[in-house]
């Protein structure tokens, strides 16, 4: 580098005074913006009762125990799930690779290191998940070690202990999840927007405008406490911001970054990781655990942004969660299908995961109605009425034979993988 270079590189340095500005707005009394967030913490007892009721709401007998006292169907549903993996029903991956490569498996060395995390998007309905657990056993298939949901959350804690259902089924089978919450830009918060006759304001944020980041931290607390949920999807840069605080108070809030919030490239993701690091907890971590890319970026914006995460010390911390298929309809122009770039990148970067939101293009072409992004947007009631239930179970079944192809490939490749831990080891 030259002379010349170094001394502009020098200009960068965040001087000591601005930081010492910075804490001490963040620790003004009077500061408003986060006295309402210590406000939503306070009233429902502090951290520590906060995290104490989320411990008790997340203790698997006390689920079952919930499900049984609401009459849930999927009680019995959450009991077989239990009863097939402790009979050993779903495929070790050492037989799956067996599986993929003959008797070559056991000759291969595979990355465990940097294993790709198998993440499907979105699961719906908790009876979903039992489907593709049978065709899983049935076809000695892999299921998810991660799973995405973005059905109403009013809806869902209503429908007969699907929320309950799908946070004992989680731990049951050794996946990490993530819930949506319902205080985003769709709830009608942004007063101004509508159908498609507004569609040109969407781009200028449909996020959780003036009082809903706020609302956000609070609806978040209430299913912390009341189902255990501690992963949460995050759209707008207001709600990350408060994602960080809140960990940083010492609430045990996990958060993953949308596609919707756009990340797409190098510098929008530095500056989504310095809040990170700048919030971080004394012992590194942070509640940024998901990063989701913006479908538009390549693997050299990828590549670049690992070197950071590495810099900041975040790379055991922050995954990066890249969208391998997508819905066939209302999102991205088809064919969609980075699985060959996946390969690649999974040589070189650690900790990232392969999310599935649709199934193979050419699989979906061949659908009468394939995947689409708006059926998220679908209230239950409407789907029946409109009987699109079995269509949508087979788009996500679609989907979870997405994943294993990207699971053979990755086989095929010596390249490891995370599926679900207590299912498939």
């Amino acid at each position: 580098m030259s002379e010349r270079h170094e001394e502009l590189r020098g200009r960068l340095r965040i001087r000591d005074d601005a930081l010492a500005e910075v804490n001490q707005l963040l620790l003004d009394p009077e500061n408003d913006v986060v006295n309402a967030v210590l406000d939503a913490i306070a009233s429902r007892g502090g951290v520590e009762e906060i995290n104490r009721r989320a411990r008790e709401a997340r203790d698997l007998d006390r689920l079952y125990e919930r499900l049984h006292a609401e009459g849930s169907p999927y009680l019995d549903d959450v009991r077989w799930l239990e009863a097939q993996r402790d009979a050993g029903a779903f495929v070790p991956v050492a037989a799956f690779r067996r599986d993929v490569l003959g008797d070559d498996a056991d000759r291969r060395e595979f990355r465990e290191g940097s294993a790709v995390t198998l993440e499907i998007s979105a699961l719906q309905f908790f009876p979903w998940l039992i489907e593709e657990a049978k065709r899983a056993i049935e076809r000695r298939e892999l299921m998810p070690g991660r799973y995405i949901r973005v059905r109403c959350m009013e809806e869902q804690c209503a429908d007969q202990g699907d929320t309950l259902a799908i946070a004992a089924a989680m731990q049951v089978i050794g996946a990490s999840y993530v819930e949506t919450l319902d205080t985003k830009g769709t709830d009608g918060s942004n007063v101004h927007l509508g159908g498609p006759e507004t569609i040109t304001g969407y781009f200028g944020g449909v996020g959780q405008p003036n009082e809903h980041a706020v609302e956000w931290a609070e609806e978040f607390l209430e299913v912390y406490t009341s189902y255990g949920i501690r992963q949460v999807l995050n759209i707008n840069p207001g709600t990350v911001l408060i994602g960080y605080m809140l960990h940083k108070l010492g609430v045990d809030i996990e958060f993953k970054i949308s596609v919707f919030m756009g990340n797409d490239n190098p510098y929008a993701a530095l500056w989504t990781l310095l809040g990170a690091k700048l919030f971080s907890r004394d012992d590194g971590t942070t509640s940024l655990i998901g990063f989701n890319w913006s479908n538009s970026v390549d693997n050299e914006t990828i590549l670049k942004t690992s070197k950071l995460r590495r810099a900041l010390g975040l790379e055991d911390v922050v995954r990066f969660e890249h969208h391998i298929t997508e819905t066939y309809k209302s999102i991205v122009v088809q064919p969609y299908d980075r699985l060959d770039e996946l390969v690649e990148l999974a040589k070189v970067v650690p900790n990232i995961s392969a999310k599935h939101e649709g199934g193979s293009p050419e699989v979906e072409a061949g659908r009468e109605h394939p995947s689409d992004i708006l059926d998220y947007f679908r209230p239950k009631e409407q789907i029946e009425a409109d009987g699109l239930m079995d269509a949508m179970l087979v788009n996500y079944l679609d989907e979870h034979e997405a994943v294993n192809r990207t699971a053979r490939a990755l086989t095929e490749n010596g390249l490891a993988f995370v599926a679900a831990t207590k299912l498939h080891a």
